[in-house]
């Protein structure tokens, strides 16, 4: 049996762990010299590509010095953490990869943390040594004062140090010395990472991904934990819930390259795919069919934030999409549960509408996105962040939030989040800008991002990590400004629009078909004001000076799904098409609006 290292990759997110596999995958001649596969290789998925972040973490295996490397991708948002907290199950050490110029950022924290809990050994890589500014030497010591703070042990305190730059692809023990690859890594890997411990006895295995092929279904990956599992074998699935059903594994398959490739038995310490084994859910076991004795279920963090997940029923429903009935919406959420540890569906009282539970706005509009392109029509209500009762008080969900942004904005930062009950921790300096924390409740988060960027001109670079649940901070002020909502149903016009300029700004253009209760701009003043936007010039065979003058219209504000997520107020709804994201009031008729203002 080939000698064998189980490794995760982790970081905080854009600091070159996508990178540095494609280096490392390159580097063991996996593609032809023909082949050009590209950058990202293993960021496959077209949404990741376009945010140029991890949100799946992937498995690819290489080989070095007749030693095969599992190396396991991971996300760096923290957001997705439930993605690595159930893949770091599988890695007997982990790659830490720092920026020398960011240092440790907060989701560095939150998985080392995890890695440190789990006895996991760390090969510290301090990337991006040829930025300007970079203090490689600095953040090598954050990374152990880091450490220190999260308790590892003295083993785990004496860890390697490799620098380099993974875009320019080389790695080096000394920063100064640069070299002409990653071989520096690779050593390292196999030096410092302990091989996985071969245990003898009944077989074992936790389930803690799962991939599917349209050929023969779900598949079940995961690690062997104990003994052998061979093709063929009868086997006992152990549910979370104490259940236990009988099993055959059909097919075993273990990673290699980018791929599988099939085999007869997987031993104790080895990462596989199993097929044929039916009904089985991230975090059951697979065990000995006479004397089945399962393994800890993977614990995952609890969701901080909620949205109500309804049915498109507005005028325009069915225009766009494929799937549109309630049936085809909880059928779609029941299969992201399946792989989405950190996410939770409750029904309500309606039968067409269900609250989603998530780790965050970016967490559950990932969802919403990879919905709208597979062809489903849903709206969307505001996100709600989930109040807890701890010792008989009402406490919320409160989170570290970290910002680097130049020091002439800063005034404006501290003020627009100290107005959302934010408690400042630190302030400091790194190089030209400043680099300030805070204590802010979840709530004080939603649609705070385009505030900062517009306070700051772009020049504010944020983020944040739950910390815990604290007493509640009171009222925070949402969006003063009213919604503009349009009265009738039609096609805007550039002469009507051009007439309402002064009442606020737009998110439609001319010639877009809208209906009635749509929200088509934003108000310059508090509460809600209905408009006609379809009105049309009336033509007349007089003529006078100014008549014939040209509409100057500004250019609509177009939202993104976060930012219309953000934006939106109780009242209203998102609507997401595959082809339109649009806002409306859950109430289009005006009457009925006040009606229930009234109550």
């Amino acid at each position: 049996m080939k000698k064998l290292r189980n490794i995760a990759i982790i970081a905080h997110v854009d600091h070159g762990k996508t990178t540095l596999v494609d280096k490392m995958i390159m580097h063991s001649n996996i593609f032809r010299k023909n082949e050009n596969p590209g950058d990202l290789i293993l960021d496959n998925n077209d949404l990741e590509r376009e945010r140029g972040i991890t949100i799946l973490s992937k498995n690819v295996s290489l080989e070095y010095k007749d030693v095969k490397i599992n190396i396991i991708d991971t996300p760096g948002h923290s957001d997705f953490g439930g993605e690595v907290e159930r893949v770091l199950n599988m890695a007997d050490g982990v790659l830490l990869l720092v920026d020398a110029f960011e240092g440790t950022m907060p989701q560095t924290r939150f998985v080392l943390s995890k890695a440190l809990a789990l006895g996991l050994k760390p090969v510290v890589v301090v990337n991006k040594v040829d930025k300007p500014n970079c203090r490689p030497e600095e953040v090598q010591e954050q990374v152990f004062e880091l450490m220190f703070n999260l308790e590892a042990t003295e083993e785990q305190l004496d860890f390697p140090t490799i620098y380099g730059s993974a875009k320019e692809g080389w790695m080096s023990k000394d920063w100064k010395k640069p070299t002409n690859d990653i071989t520096a890594i690779l050593d390292a890997i196999i030096e410092y990472i302990p091989e996985p411990k071969i245990l003898e006895g009944t077989p074992q295995m936790l389930i803690t991904s799962l991939d599917f092929s349209n050929y023969v279904g779900r598949i079940a990956v995961g690690r062997v934990h104990r003994g052998e599992l061979r093709e063929g074998m009868n086997v006992s699935l152990a549910k979370r819930d104490g259940s236990i059903k009988k099993s055959r594994i059909k097919e075993l398959h273990v990673f290699t390259g980018l791929g599988k490739e099939r085999v007869s038995s997987v031993k104790s310490g080895e990462l596989c795919a199993l097929v044929g084994i039916d009904g089985f859910d991230i975090g059951d076991s697979i065990c000995d069919m006479e004397n089945p004795e399962p393994l800890d279920p993977i614990a995952i963090d609890e969701p901080t934030m909620s949205m109500l997940f309804t049915i498109n029923n507005s005028p325009f429903y069915g225009q766009d999409g494929k799937y549109v009935t309630s049936r085809h919406l909880i059928d779609r959420l029941e299969l992201e549960l399946e792989k989405n540890l950190a996410l939770r569906v409750v029904p309500t009282d309606s039968a067409d509408s269900y609250n989603v539970f998530g780790r965050g706005v970016l967490h559950l509009s990932v969802l919403i996105e990879t919905m709208r392109r597979e062809g489903y029509e849903l709206q969307v209500g505001q996100p709600q962040v989930i109040i807890k009762d701890i010792a008989g008080e009402k406490c919320e969900p409160v989170e570290i939030l970290y910002i680097d942004l130049p020091e002439d904005v800063s005034g404006k930062a501290i003020e627009l989040i100290t107005q959302r009950k934010g408690e400042m921790l630190t302030m400091e300096r790194k190089a030209d800008r400043i680099h300030l924390e805070f204590h802010i409740p979840s709530r004080g988060i939603i649609g705070l991002r385009n505030q900062i960027l517009t306070a700051t001109a772009g020049e504010a670079v944020m983020s944040h990590r739950f910390h815990e649940y604290q007493a509640f901070k009171g009222e925070i002020p949402g969006r003063i400004n009213g919604s503009l909502i349009a009265m009738e149903t039609g096609t805007t016009f550039a002469y009507a629009l051009g007439k309402l300029q002064d009442r606020g700004r737009f998110f439609v253009a001319p010639q877009t078909e809208i209906y009635k209760g749509q929200v088509v701009g934003e108000n310059t003043r508090a509460g809600d004001l209905d408009i006609n936007v379809t009105k049309t010039k009336k033509l007349t065979n007089m003529r006078t000076s100014g008549t014939d003058d040209k509409i100057r219209l500004a250019p609509p504000v177009i939202f993104s799904l976060e930012e219309a997520l953000e934006y939106i107020q109780g009242d209203e709804y998102v609507e997401v098409t595959p082809n339109n994201i649009r806002l409306r009031k859950i109430l289009l008729s005006e009457h009925d609006r006040k009606r229930a203002s009234k109550e």
